[in-house]
């Protein structure tokens, strides 16, 4: 009785179990969850309806009959996963890399990886220099950087950075980091020790013909040197291991065919030597130091041309306002000039100073050099000048004056040629001095002769104890006085010749009846025609004084 009990109990089990199985299997199904063969539906409804029909029976074959029935509709599901199985072995099989494959993805992958470091180091370089334009100090900074990085992106033991100075001829240090076995001879009084070799290289400087960074430089050829005591650009300095000579790479810096510097790599002599793989690298990178090094070169150079072109604008408007618009109308003179200014500032001046009846003075100064030193000197004599002619002092007092004015600023290294001429129009008496070279030609009406009245002294500036000295002369009606500037007589034509102090004369001789403009103008008119399409270098100023 117990028996049966417990056989109803386990086929009420069985059957819930297989009417749970059934439900989710038409779940699955219907969500397509997973793929759902029609055998397990089979075995499942198969199940339930054995074990009812067992119930009614009453007999231990129907029981035994429906779990056979089961069991066989189970077998396809079965073979099923054994076929899923194979093929899921198939599909990983047709990963799996062959070795030899393998090892090319990986070094493939390698490659990859150092390209992409690569890359990244030439655009860190190109970002640096970007960033060298905006500082003064941009470049030393850019260099710096730039020697560092090539030094570890070839995985050297020193590196050095080195441009050429073209006014000098010199190639120096511009930068310098990690162990480097110095490839030239040491100085003698520098002892063996690493932080004063260290030092020694850091503020190198070499002639281009002097070592292996001059030869590299001069040549513009990159080397890579494995075997230093074979190579006789390489001097090996004492025994010590750290100025035992190991590996190097040399590479010019070339932009544009022009070699603008060398960077220089090392390895010590316990290190592995650079390989081809390496030098090619580093030559790469240079190439892209090389431009950008150039670029900030360039700029700054943009930049000082700016700044000067600016500077000798302000400069120019300054001195624009120094020299006399208009000539003043004096009474029995016929005053004319010509002012034509070269490129920059103009190193020319000349003023007419009507003070009183009894004294005019006319000035005219060339300042040496060009730009806002002699714009300061310029400023400093005009000022002197005005104020000082006013007084009753003579022609040469007045000029030393100006001399001790001008010599006492020892930081100006300019000086100025300078004539100064008072009239007492009253008398038609003339007193004149001259400092430096400043000519003055006098052309005598009565006797149609031209003298050159200046004398050469000492500049104004040079040396404030010159002394200078006061002549006086008579004039005439229709006499002719004419002050002018190196410019005039100097001007060069296209084929290199110089139009001369007897052109000038001649033009003041066949036209001394003209008044002191018409004669001014017919020596611009002249010297231009001379001159024609070829570029002056030097201003060109005159003054013509005639009398009444």
């Amino acid at each position: 009785m117990r028996n049966e009990s417990l056989a109803v109990l386990a086929g009420i089990l069985t059957v819930v179990v297989a009417v749970f199985q059934l439900a989710m299997l038409m779940s699955a199904r219907r969500k397509k969850i997973v793929r759902v063969p029609p055998s397990l539906f089979f075995a499942a409804i198969a199940l339930v309806g054995g074990v009812l029909y067992s119930f009614s029976a009453g007999t231990i074959s129907a029981i035994t009959l429906t779990l056979l029935v089961e069991n066989v509709l189970l077998i396809p599901y079965y073979l099923g996963l054994k076929n899923s199985e194979a093929e899921e072995k198939k599909r990983d099989n047709k990963y799996v890399v062959a070795e030899p494959v393998k090892q090319n993805l990986e070094e493939e992958s390698k490659t990859l990886s150092e390209a992409e470091t690569f890359i990244g180091t030439s655009k860190d370089i190109v970002i640096k220099a970007s960033e060298a334009l905006q500082d003064d100090a941009g470049l030393s900074r850019l260099v710096d950087f730039i020697n560092t990085r090539i030094m570890r992106e070839i995985d050297a033991d020193g590196a050095a950075v080195l441009l050429i100075d073209d006014f000098e001829d010199i190639i120096a240090v511009k930068a310098f980091s990690g162990d480097f076995p110095p490839p030239y001879r040491l100085p003698d009084d520098v002892p063996h020790k690493v932080i004063r070799v260290e030092t020694n290289f850091r503020f190198a400087q070499f002639g281009l013909n002097e070592n292996i960074f001059g030869n590299i430089a001069t040549s513009g050829k990159p080397e890579l040197i494995n075997s230093p005591l074979d190579d006789e650009r390489i001097y090996q300095n004492e025994d010590e291991d750290f100025l035992k000579c190991g590996s190097y790479i040399f590479i010019p810096m070339v932009v544009a065919d022009t070699v603008i510097g060398v960077i220089a790599l090392a390895r010590k002599a316990s290190s592995l030597k650079f390989t081809k793989g390496d030098f090619d690298k580093a030559c790469v990178l240079a190439d892209f130091a090389s431009v950008s090094i150039k670029n900030v070169y360039t700029f700054q150079e943009v930049i000082e041309h700016t700044d000067l072109t600016r500077e000798a604008g302000i400069a120019g408007k300054i001195q624009k306002s120094l020299h006399p618009q208009l000539l003043p109308v004096i009474p029995g003179l016929q005053l004319g000039s010509v002012f034509n200014t070269a490129d920059g500032v103009c190193g020319d001046y000349f003023d007419v100073l009507p003070s009183r009846k009894d004294r005019i003075s006319f000035v005219l100064a060339d300042v040496a050099g060009k730009g806002m030193n002699s714009l300061v000197i310029m400023v400093m004599l005009r000022a002197i000048l005005r104020l000082v002619t006013n007084t009753t002092q003579s022609a040469a007092t007045i000029l030393s004056w100006a001399n001790r004015g001008i010599s006492i600023e020892n930081n100006i290294d300019h000086f100025a040629s300078l004539a100064l001429m008072n009239y007492d129009s009253t008398t038609r008496t003339l007193e004149y001095s001259t400092a430096g070279s400043t000519p003055i030609l006098y052309f005598n009406a009565e006797d149609d002769t031209v003298t050159k009245l200046s004398t050469s002294t000492e500049p104004i500036g040079v040396e404030k104890a010159t002394q200078f000295q006061d002549v006086a002369l008579q004039l005439h009606t229709n006499d002719i006085l004419v002050m002018y500037s190196d410019g005039i007589v100097e001007a060069m034509n296209t084929a290199g010749s110089q139009y001369t102090a007897d052109r000038l004369i001649n033009i003041v001789r066949e036209n001394r009846e003209s008044s002191g403009k018409e004669i001014a103008n017919l020596v611009k008119t002249d010297v231009k025609k001379f001159t024609g399409s070829a570029h002056q270098h030097d201003d060109q100023t005159l003054l013509v004084i005639k009398i009444n």
